[in-house]
């Protein structure tokens, strides 16, 4: 492999000699010498005619049909042919990396050749400038040559400021958004209920944002592979056998494969248009659900209910019926307009737990459920828990006697709370109950255990609960023996595990997760050693030329002696002798900001581009107990917003190659708020970023979707009339005089959750008051930015910002919104 000539301009050799962050003059960027690949020779054609369909006459240049993109990894894989003749026409390639430190829009000049086809990143690209996102890329010259080579081609990239342009030949590159939006991830597992197979669900998300679906099924004594589809699969309730949807000779059917021959069942030969199907554990007969559709308004003109009828579908109900699988008869199960969902089904197959739930505005909680069992073959009810505001889930143990409930520490009447007097705890910090049925005894099995519930299964095998539960700033795994309550953590190599997957019998479990600097990964569990075994990676080879940053954890004790979690990622190329500018992330809601590697924000991506990021997890969150979960009620910011700023003058103080004057702050939805709010009480960050916030608490809890139910939640019992100065005061847009950061506000504009009048508002407020602000809508786009277009832009439009006012750099920003 040849190293490249590089030539740069004297103005770009001065840029060298000072800070990486300040402007410089104009820029070029010369390459002279390049990475060959070819020659590939080309065949011509059979002539059938002189003429095509267009009338066009044959030429060189149509033998070879483009592709609008080229994988470099795969041509660098093959054989690499130096040779510079051909006999006859032949397809070569010049490839060169390089890194640019700056946002640029290059303008580009090939010599020595002039019919080309060029490729940025392995992206054909037609433009007459080049946009480059800080980073290192690849840029690569597709040309049809006819015997020799020309002596001399060069490329020339040139650029109105200082972008940092160096060679990067043989280096790893930094983690970009590319990487976290392109790719294959796991989105499902589960193991057959003997135990001996596994089933994981995939998508894979391409260059340009085309997205598909699979299923692959392995033998776990082997590793073999023993069925691969796109779309879903499904386990029976016994056995190996897997199921899937396909169209029949009547309609719709399912059919049953045995994993281990092959031999296929259909067990449903005509499953209704408008139904889903799950099956019955003894498999002979299986529960389908509909949607019933509500009352219609007439669509000019329109009664709105109650406040949740604002929102689409909320008239429609969930209707559950029996389908026996020997005669075909299908019986509905429930009748009544109230909303009932299925929780769990007994092993026997004998009982269903069902949850009802309806409103009752008038006091908190608004929403109320009742849980109840079902006996199938006398249809008769018996209440476990009656309209409780504060219940979720609910499962059968192995044996029918127990069962296990997640619900707030609220719930139950209070038996789980473990609080001081006097303060309400979040209704987001999930607790597990255990109900005795012969008496109806309660048992609080999580109250002395800090994490929060996510997940909860009651294993048929060896009769243990297992959950998964936030942990401070990971979710790990436990196991709890129902018996006497025991809570055993289960040591995993990652420190967020997603979803779990138990078999009916047999020791092995199954499972998925990622770390803050590790993609996800699928592994089994031996449920008797607790060891973890890694079965694959999906991303490993997609991020095998990536070098990532350190990432530590950083933790401090703020004013009120309490310990604030957090973490902290250097770029990729630290070097502790520089001054960094810095981003600081949070949420600040009733939720910690996880370890993910991919992620809204991805730290990653951020350090990757020169940044020093501070994730900081301030009070109110879940996972570190009720005590400090409790602390989002009723506060507004209050607390929260110390914590954050404290810890942030903390870190800059601890860490010297943090530039204290160079600090930027983002978060979203209630981040978001925090984001607008901070700005009111401290003048510490030099750009401030909020998307989807809340600036005004009295407007989001009228208009957002959730927004008084939320309130249930971050309020309390408190209400804009019976405690406006929390409502008020505590609201940004009320103290927009006291701003003086620049703040940018991003909203999807179709946002039904925070509605996008909050940013509207608080940044006409700013434009009104002569502060320094901008706002983007995205338009077509709710709470989370979801089009795979509009995404880049939007995480291009906060690259900007950042760097505009934490690099000195307008460049990006001017580009795209000046």
């Amino acid at each position: 492999m040849k190293l490249h000539n590089i030539i740069l301009g004297t103005g770009a050799l001065a840029a060298l000699l000072v800070s990486p962050f300040i402007s410089a003059v104009a820029e070029e960027f010369t390459v002279t010498d390049f990475e060959s690949f070819g020659p590939f020779p080309l065949h011509s054609p059979f002539m059938t005619d002189s003429l095509d369909i267009n009338k066009r006459s044959f030429s060189v240049g149509t033998l070879d049909r483009t592709p609008k993109a080229i994988s470099l990894p795969t041509l660098r894989k093959g054989k690499v042919m130096k040779g510079n003749n051909s006999d006859g026409p032949a397809v070569r390639m010049l490839s060169f990396d390089f890194r640019n430190d700056r946002y640029a829009n290059a303008s580009k000049e090939v010599k020595g050749i002039s019919d080309y086809t060029l490729y940025l990143d392995g992206v054909k690209t037609d433009g007459e400038r080049l946009s480059l996102t800080p980073g290192i890329h690849n840029l690569t010259i597709r040309y049809i040559a006819e015997g020799n080579t020309p002596d001399s081609i060069s490329m020339t990239l040139r650029n109105d400021s200082d972008a940092g342009f160096a060679k990067a030949s043989g280096e790893k590159r930094g983690y970009t958004l590319d990487d976290v939006m392109h790719g294959t991830r796991i989105t499902s597992t589960s193991i057959s209920p003997d135990g001996k197979y596994l089933l994981t669900g995939y998508t894979t998300t391409a260059r340009g944002g085309r997205t598909t679906s699979s299923c692959r099924i392995i033998s776990l004594a082997d590793g073999k592979i023993v069925a691969e589809r796109a779309g879903g699969l499904s386990w029976m309730p016994q056995g190996s056998r897997y199921y899937f949807e396909r169209p029949g000779v009547e309609g719709r059917e399912i059919v049953a494969v045995d994993a281990a021959t092959g031999a296929e069942e259909v067990v449903i030969p005509l499953l209704p248009d408008d139904s889903s199907v799950s099956f019955m554990p003894d498999e002979k007969s299986a529960i389908l659900y509909y949607w019933e559709e509500g009352k219609k308004e007439d669509p000019g003109i329109y009664q709105v209910l109650e406040p949740d009828d604002r929102q689409p579908g909320w008239r429609n109900r969930v209707a559950i019926s029996m389908l026996d699988l020997q005669n075909g008869v299908n019986t509905p199960l429930i009748f009544g307009n109230k909303k009932t969902s299925l929780l769990d089904i007994s092993p026997d197959s004998r009982e269903l737990l069902l949850s009802i739930s309806e409103s009752r505005l008038e006091k908190r909680p608004t929403t109320v459920t009742t849980i109840l069992t079902l006996d199938l073959s006398t249809m008769k009810a018996d209440t476990l828990v009656n309209r409780d505001g504060f219940v979720g889930g609910a499962y059968f143990s192995p044996d029918g006697r127990q069962i296990a409930v997640t619900g707030s520490p609220e719930a139950l009447g209070g038996v789980g709370l473990n609080l001081p007097e006097g303060r309400i705890p979040s209704m987001i910090d999930t607790q597990l109950y255990l109900i005795d049925r012969s008496d109806k005894k309660v048992t609080p099995l999580t109250r002395d255990f800090n994490p929060n519930v996510t997940e909860v299964q009651w294993s048929r095998a060896d009769g243990q609960i297992y959950i998964l539960a936030e942990d401070r700033d990971r979710v790990g795994m436990f196991r709890i023996n129902p018996s006497d309550g025991k809570i055993t953590a289960i040591p995993l190599p990652e420190e967020l595990a997603s979803r779990f997957s138990l078999p009916r019998s047999g020791r092995t479990l199954a499972w998925y997760g990622e770390s803050a600097s590790t993609p996800q990964s699928l592994y089994t569990l031996d449920t008797k050693t607790l060891r973890s075994t890694l079965l694959e990676t999906p991303k490993k080879e997609q991020l095998a030329d990536v070098q990532l940053g350190r990432c530590e954890a950083w933790d401090f004790v703020n004013s009120r002696g309490d310990t604030i979690c957090g973490r902290f990622y250097l770029p990729a190329d630290f070097d502790p002798s520089k001054k960094y500018p810095l981003i600081v992330n949070y949420y600040g809601g009733c939720s910690p900001t996880s370890r993910n590697f991919e992620s809204r924000y991805p730290h990653h991506a951020y350090a990757s581009q020169g940044y020093v990021v501070y994730v900081v997890e301030p009070s109110g969150a879940t996972g570190f107990g009720q005590e400090f979960s409790s602390r989002h009620v009723a506060t507004a910011g209050e607390g929260v917003a110390q914590d954050i700023i404290e810890g942030t003058k903390q870190f800059c103080k601890e860490h010297p190659y943090v530039d204290d004057t160079k600090i930027g702050c983002i978060g979203a939805s209630y981040g978001g708020f925090m984001t607008q709010y901070l700005q009111t009480v401290t003048d510490i960050f030099a750009a401030a970023i909020s998307h989807a916030g809340i600036s005004d608490h009295t407007s989001y809890w009228g208009e957002g979707y959730w927004g008084y139910s939320y309130s249930e939640v971050s309020m309390g019992d408190r209400y804009p009339w019976s405690d406006p100065d929390l409502y008020v005061k505590q609201s940004p847009l009320f103290r927009a005089d006291k701003v003086n950061t620049p703040i940018l506000f991003l909203h999807g504009d179709k946002d039904v959750n925070v509605p996008v009048g909050e940013s509207i508002q608080m940044f006409t407020a700013l434009k009104l008051l002569g502060k320094p602000t901008a706002f983007i809508a995205v338009t077509d786009q709710d709470h989370h930015i979801m089009d795979y277009d509009k995404r880049r832009k939007w995480q291009d439009a906060i690259y900007a910002w950042f760097a505009r006012y934490l690099k000195d750099d307008p460049t990006w920003w001017n580009e795209k919104y000046e």
